[in-house]
């Protein structure tokens, strides 16, 4: 099944991160994310002409954030913006990450 297809899950701990063989597995479906030195998040960084449309941008991943009911870490730039997911409360990365990149991928 596609990541866009899927719905994140909440999730409370108890389980553990997926492992780098897992997050590699994944991010073949979300190239332009970049995972950190120990696999416990992925980031991507947008571009954009001015601050107002990185702001639309932002809101719309707001949104998203708030359907799905996972949070991305948010950093602005003026006409940047970077977003950084990880799964908090499994000190680590979840498949919800994934499907979170891969929906705000199609923006």
């Amino acid at each position: 099944m596609n990541l866009t297809d899927k719905k994140c899950v909440a999730c409370e701990g108890g389980i553990p991160p997926l492992g780098k063989k897992s997050a590699v597995e994944y991010l073949s479906q979300v190239p332009a994310w970049k995972p950190n030195a120990d696999y416990t998040a992925i980031s991507r960084e947008f571009s954009f002409d001015d601050f107002k449309q990185a702001m639309t941008f932002i809101n719309k991943v707001a949104d998203l954030a708030e359907e799905e009911g996972h949070h991305p870490d948010i950093h602005v730039f003026y006409n940047r913006v970077k977003l950084e997911l990880s799964t908090h409360a499994l000190g680590g990365l979840s498949e919800n990450d994934f499907i979170l990149a891969a929906k705000i991928d199609l923006f």
